[in-house]
């Protein structure tokens, strides 16, 4: 693999092609916050909400340990917060308070984020998913999980789900490298990634996908990779995660002891910029780096620095005058 972070030669899309409205409103990347106002006619926020799931790699029903980069409180505000103890509708009006105190927001999603909200008792699950969706003020459900915690009951009780509110599916696919799921310790592979997500949008449900950028050996052609296979399963959104160190992770133990070194911030931002080139440009972009706590946070310093990262992405999309999607090609058959 190349050790160069520069953009990847490529031909560019042509001025004469349609341009998608988030191009013609002056956007370099389709944006979570445009495809929601168009899709609601408003602001909307997200809330971390907490069902009390565990996660199968972590609770010994396929490994005890873990992802090598995880820690179930630091990774979810929700959780950090103590919610699980209160209802769903607690949770809710806790996370619209909070908002309030800060920004004038009108509609909300309600996130079920720390660990894997697709495992557990399904009955349960889907009360809660339904409580939430109950809320005069929730627009939609974002349920996050694991690509081996989608069986087919699961996916039946989304589909009706989405019958009453519309859902997100968040499946934590990170890459589509088998040698990379294997050194992260997620306990599933690339194949396992893309059957999950054919499966999900077979039954017509709205499907994100979170990748992670900087992980040893992965350079600017996996990279690529893992967007062309996003692109090729059609899945409508991307979050986009930097490889940090939490505190008490075994990541920390690596990085101590000088086995593993984040990406420095120049190397995120051109990866970044790059990945986004390649992305299909109808997969809206949720998120462009990822953050923690300054106190579970050990490295990179700079992800403490959401904002100033996202900026600098953008000023490199400006350099390179590129986009979203500027080195994307549809599959034959697509229009």
């Amino acid at each position: 693999m190349s050790s160069s972070f520069g953009p990847l030669e490529s031909p560019r899309i042509s001025a004469s092609e349609d341009l998608p409205a988030w191009r013609l409103a002056g956007l370099r990347y389709y944006a979570l916050s445009f495809f929601l106002r168009q899709k609601f006619g408003g602001r909307v926020w997200k809330l971390s909400l907490d069902a009390g799931c565990s996660c199968p790699n972590v609770d010994g029903t396929i490994s005890d340990k873990g992802c090598i980069f995880c820690d179930l409180v630091a990774t979810a505000p929700s959780r950090r917060l103590g919610l699980g103890a209160l209802s769903v509708h607690e949770q809710i009006e806790q996370g619209i308070a909070r908002v309030a105190a800060k920004r004038r927001i009108d509609q909300f999603i309600a996130y079920f984020q720390p660990g894997t909200n697709t495992h557990g008792e399904l009955g349960r699950l889907v009360d809660l998913w339904r409580a939430a969706a109950s809320h005069p003020r929730v627009v939609g459900v974002a349920i996050g999980t694991r690509p081996d915690a989608l069986p087919e009951a699961v996916l039946d009780a989304l589909v009706d789900l989405a019958q009453i509110t519309w859902v997100q599916l968040e499946i934590g696919v990170q890459t589509f490298h088998d040698s990379s799921l294997g050194w992260l310790r997620r306990h599933h592979t690339a194949a396992d990634n893309a059957q999950a997500i054919r499966r999900a949008k077979a039954r017509g449900l709205f499907v994100v996908a979170h990748v992670i950028l900087g992980i040893p050996g992965e350079e600017l052609e996996a990279i690529v990779h893992t967007a062309d296979k996003l692109n090729e399963l059609g899945v409508d959104a991307v979050k986009i995660h930097n490889l940090h160190v939490l505190k008490d992770t075994d990541l920390e133990s690596l990085w101590r002891q000088g086995q593993f070194q984040p990406m420095d911030r120049t190397q995120y931002v051109h990866s970044v910029a790059t990945f986004l080139e390649h992305l299909s440009p109808g997969s809206v972009v949720e998120r462009l780096v990822g953050d923690a706590p300054a106190e579970f946070l050990l490295a990179p310093a700079w992800s403490l620095q959401k904002s100033e990262v996202i900026r600098e992405i953008d000023k490199e999309l400006i350099r390179r005058d590129s986009f979203q999607g500027r080195f994307w090609r549809p599959a034959a058959g697509d229009k």
